[in-house]
Order: structure tokens, then C-alpha cells, then sequence
């Protein structure tokens, strides 16, 4: 049968086919996806649920200061953001940026800070001037049954990181990512297309229910540590869910290698671009809803080819 068809219709495989995925390939490009593998591209055409990861994707990424406290008494304010802004001087996390930005623009001196080590998605610690500083999470503070000032309360607008000195409380320091404006529309297409929405994050709930509220999300998953979002992906997946996930940092690396399709932010980590399977190159969210439909279109036209 084979032989048959080959003879008497030999340009589907010789011309046709390599046309099919030189010209969608090139139109994919034109779009805003670099397609690095093929067959994800090909079968983004069975995604049922579309993951994303929040900072960076769904939002720009670009946390900006909206306000900083000290909690000890006798320290100033701008006292106790130099000595978080030593240990953020040299890390390229949208939140160390933007208090850096922050000092930067109060013209702080950054003090330098030894024996820098990560607390694994929890935040980070260095000896600073002879003290222990630490800027941590909500979580980290729940955790060391540390009870969480009043002045830090807010309606989940804002991500707020805590400054602790010799493991006390020092102060606060609360930061503001905007929404991409494409992200609400990018979200309505895909739901339009039977497509679930859901969000990982490592934010705290308030932070993560306040942006799926505004998208219009299907679900959330907050307080995520870094080693927890392929499992997230997993138990999705044991669900028979086809997965997308999409992502822009290191840690979610792993999860968009254990998707079924793996879509990284252009404007986000090389790991993060070299582990997944489809690039956005504009690091735009409505570039997801096109190719899962171009990917739709492109099934169609490949059956009548």
C-alpha cells in the first residue's frame, strides 16, 4: 500500500511536507515563535491547560518600590533598604532590581556583604558590616513563627519582602509588578478555545489571587518553591491534561521540560530558553493564543495536504 501511494503521489513526501514546515515554520517567525522543536509545535493543537508562571510572564517583571519601612526602633528607613540593597547588588531577580532602582534613585551607599548564601525560595542572607541580614518571604517568616507587622498588611497588589537583622525583624519592603496589558486578552482567547488557565507562582496567596482575579484565571497555585513547579506540572499531567507551561527563569526550567509543550519568555533566562520548546520572541502572552491556533489551522491544512 505504501509503495502505491508513494508512486502515484510522491510529491506529498518530497515537496509538500518539507513545504508545509519550511513556510509555517518561517510564518511562526513572523509571529513572534521561534520554534525549536518541531513536533511540541505540531502538537500544541491537544493543549487542555496552559500554565503560567507569573513574574515576567503574566506581568512585566518590573517591580518597582512603592514603599519601605523600619520596624526596629532607632533605625531609619533608608538604613535598613542599604542593608537589604547589599545583598540584592548582585542578583538580576526583578525584585533585587527593583530596590536597587530604588537606592539608586535616593543615592544610597550599597555596603558590600560576605558569605552570601540563597535560603531556597525563601530569599537570601549575607553578613553585612558585621550583622546577619537576611530579606526573606512571608513564608520564611511564617515558618520561624515570626508574627508579620500590621504597617506590611496590604489587598494583594503588592509582593512584600521582610529584613531581618541577627534573625529579628528590621523592616519591610513592599514592591509593585504591573500586569502586561496583553496578558487579559491573551487569557479571553484561550478560554474562547476550551483552553484552562492556571498560574504558578511563588508569591504568597493574596499577591497570586489578586492577578488571577484580574485575568480571569482558572486557577492558582501560590507560595510554589522552585523544586515544586514540575511536580505541579506532573500531577496535571496524571490528571490527563495535555500541559503547556510558560516561563522566563532558571527555576522554571525544570517545569518546562516536563511539559508536554515548554514556551519561554524571550526576554527571560538563556536556561530557561534553551530547555523549552517553543520561544516567544516578543515576550508577549497573546503570541501563546496564536500559535495554538496556528497550530489548530496548521493540523487542518496538513489533513487536506
Amino acid at each position: 500500500m505504501v509503495t502505491v501511494m508513494v508512486i502515484s503521489c510522491p510529491h506529498a513526501l518530497g515537496l509538500a511536507i518539507p513545504l508545509v514546515s519550511a513556510i509555517s515554520t518561517a510564518v511562526s517567525a513572523q509571529n513572534g515563535l521561534l520554534i525549536r522543536n518541531r513536533t511540541a509545535f505540531e502538537n500544541a493543537r491537544k493543549i487542555t491547560t496552559l500554565v503560567f508562571d507569573k513574574t515576567g510572564t503574566l506581568t512585566t517583571g518590573e517591580f518597582g518600590v512603592s514603599r519601605f519601612k523600619s520596624v526596629r526602633e532607632g533605625m531609619e528607613d533608608k538604613e535598613m533598604l542599604r542593608l537589604a540593597a547589599a545583598l540584592e547588588a548582585n542578583s538580576e531577580h526583578p525584585i533585587a532590581e527593583g530596590i536597587m532602582d530604588k537606592v539608586k534613585e535616593l543615592g544610597l551607599e550599597t555596603p558590600s556583604a560576605d558569605n552570601f548564601n540563597a535560603i531556597t525560595g525563601k530569599g537570601v542572607e549575607a553578613t553585612v558590616e558585621g550583622q546577619q541580614v537576611k530579606v526573606v518571604s512571608p513564608r520564611y517568616l511564617n515558618d520561624e513563627g515570626i508574627n508579620i507587622p500590621e504597617a506590611a498588611e496590604n489587598d494583594g497588589g503588592e509582593t512584600i519582602v521582610f529584613v531581618l537583622l541577627d534573625d529579628k525583624l528590621a523592616g519591610f519592603i513592599a514592591m509593585a509588578d504591573q500586569i502586561r496589558p496583553e496578558s487579559a486578552e491573551a487569557i479571553q482567547t484561550l478560554h474562547k478555545n476550551g483552553i484552562k488557565t492556571m498560574m504558578l507562582t511563588g508569591d504568597n496567596k493574596a499577591v497570586a489571587a489578586s492577578v488571577s482575579r484580574e485575568l480571569g484565571l482558572d486557577d492558582f497555585f501560590a507560595e510554589v518553591l522552585p523544586d515544586q513547579k514540575l511536580d505541579k506540572v506532573k500531577t496535571l499531567q496524571e490528571k490527563g491534561e495535555y500541559v503547556a507551561m510558560t516561563g522566563d527563569g532558571i527555576n522554571d526550567a525544570p517545569a518546562l521540560a516536563q511539559a508536554d509543550v515548554g514556551i519561554a519568555v524571550g526576554s527571560g533566562t538563556d536556561v530557561a530558553a534553551e530547555t523549552a520548546d517553543i520561544i516567544l520572541v516578543n515576550s508577549n502572552p497573546r503570541d501563546i493564543s496564536k500559535l495554538i491556533l496556528f497550530g489548530k489551522v496548521l493540523t487542518a491544512k496538513w489533513c487536506r495536504t
